[in-house]
């Protein structure tokens, strides 16, 4: 692929983003997203062939993204402080629920029949915990974190994260019950000085 066309296809994943984060994934149609991107129909069809291919490579983008951050943070910062980035990034997301997007993914999830062992929202999960896992087995070694098991820290934290995206879309949370949990996350893990 051109650099002309990855661009192109990049411009289409992040307008996409934006319609589904606005509109949910169910109400979204091809001809949105055309709109939105300004492009032909041919234009898009070049480049997917379905709004749901489309929302399943804005999610993939989505993680990625996450996962570059944290990588990249790891350079600079200790593990502890990566954590905290990596937690106040999610407060923000729990917090603007309605306006991410987290309900369109639910809303895929729940209207598609999907197989258990296809299920992208699960891949997530465990490539999250994965990376918190790796994240929490470096602070433990560099003793900025107790010694846990961190495979069920890291599931925990994603635990206590579904949990409150599930809240934030049902029910609401506040900013303040968002950092109690986190800091109740924080408090289980990073050593005190």
């Amino acid at each position: 692929m051109s650099d002309k066309s990855v661009q192109k296809r990049k411009f289409i994943l992040e307008t996409a983003r934006e319609v589904f984060a606005g509109k949910g994934f169910r109400s979204v149609t091809m001809k949105d997203i055309v709109e939105a991107c300004e492009i032909s129909r041919g234009g898009l069809y070049l480049y997917f062939s379905s709004t749901e291919e489309i929302f399943l490579e804005v999610l993939a983008m989505e993680a990625q993204e996450t996962d570059d951050a944290v990588e990249a943070s790891l350079e600079n910062a200790s593990a502890a402080e990566v954590l905290a980035v990596f937690l106040k990034e999610q407060k923000r997301e729990i917090l603007r629920a309605k306006k991410t997007l987290m309900a369109a993914t639910y809303e895929y999830l729940f209207t598609q029949q999907t197989a258990k062992k296809d299920n992208f929202l699960k891949k997530q999960f465990n490539q999250a915990v994965k990376m918190l896992e790796k994240l929490i087995d470096l602070g433990i070694a560099n003793h900025e974190f107790y010694d846990v098991d961190a495979r069920i820290a890291a599931k925990n934290i994603m635990y206590v994260l579904e949990g409150l995206k599930i809240s934030a879309l049902t029910m609401g949370v506040s900013a303040e019950t968002v950092d109690k949990e986190f800091l109740i996350l924080m408090q289980g893990l990073v050593i005190e000085e």
